[in-house]
């Protein structure tokens, strides 16, 4: 590929690498969410999850595609983050992994007694649940740590990235329903960092993409809790909350919950030690992002 003075200009300006993968892979991920949410919607009732699910998943597809397409323009290098090796074996340890870390603020919130068990809601709420979780996972992984915390790393380091990038990512979830301001700090916390250190720790996107996924799955799909302030009430399980919003999460879900923030941030906290014992933890530094 010829390196032309344009690529070069792109190549270099950090800044407009970050506004790039930002704007153009956001705008794809909500102007396709509701493309698809449109279209279900106009379909009988009973079809409208399968529909939802058959629509997210070339629009993860193609979200991969153009992320890939601006590496390969913007950066000129190989996408390494998609590799499919070790990536799939890392999406599903992923998978498994948050849905371990459910589970286990769960039980936590089971023991005082904030979740009680009602039996099972059936399957009706499951494929909409998975719908979500896949769209979400793949879109705002590309998003936030595949373009804001990559491209600061770049620039800022390791440490910095996480937080700014931890940052917006829970300022991002302040639009939500039924968002508080002590939500999107555990989302910065317990989220950002989570899975940036995911990210920092195997140089993977697919390792943050399995836990988001995992992680909105299974809280809503199998606890029916709410994920980030919608979709409620429709897992299989049947295990409603109750007792004070710094210990269930509220209106918002458990992950606005203490047991999910201590046990989340511990996580990622784990990740961060992993990354610095691997010599994969980029140092401070200051360079410009016009640079």
């Amino acid at each position: 590929m010829r390196d032309t003075p344009k690529k070069r200009f792109f190549s270099r300006i950090a800044l407009v690498r970050l506004l790039a993968f930002f704007f153009l892979l956001a705008l794809l991920y909500a102007g396709g969410s509701v493309l698809v949410m449109f279209v279900a919607g106009r379909l009988p009732k009973d079809v409208r999850p399968l529909a939802e699910l058959i629509g997210v998943a070339p629009l993860s597809l193609l979200m991969l595609g153009v992320y890939g397409l601006l590496v390969r323009w913007l950066e000129r290098r190989k996408v390494r983050e998609l590799a499919l090796w070790p990536g799939i074996p890392l999406l599903v340890a992923g998978l498994l992994l948050a849905f371990l870390m459910f589970c286990a603020v769960y039980a936590v919130l089971w023991a005082h007694g904030n979740a009680i068990w009602l039996g099972f809601t059936g399957t009706a709420g499951v494929l909409a649940m998975a719908s979500m979780a896949l769209v979400s996972g793949v879109g705002e992984e590309l998003i936030m740590r595949g373009g804001v915390f990559r491209i600061l790393e770049d620039s800022f380091g390791t440490l910095i990235a996480l937080v700014l990038s931890g940052a917006l990512f829970g300022a991002l979830h302040l639009v939500n329903p039924h968002a508080s301001w002590f939500g999107a700090v555990a989302i910065a916390l317990e989220a950002g960092v989570l899975l940036g250190a995911a990210y920092a720790y195997t140089r993977s996107l697919w390792l943050p993409i399995g836990i988001h996924i995992g992680w909105n799955f299974t809280e809503g799909g199998v606890f029916g809790a709410a994920v980030s302030g919608s979709g409620s009430g429709h897992g299989l399980f049947n295990m409603p909350l109750s007792g004070p919003e710094i210990l269930t999460g509220g209106s918002f879900g458990p992950e606005a919950s203490v047991a999910a923030l201590t046990l989340c941030t511990a996580a990622g906290l784990f990740f961060v030690w992993r990354t610095l014992r691997r010599g994969r933890w980029v140092p401070a530094s200051f360079h410009m992002m016009l640079d």
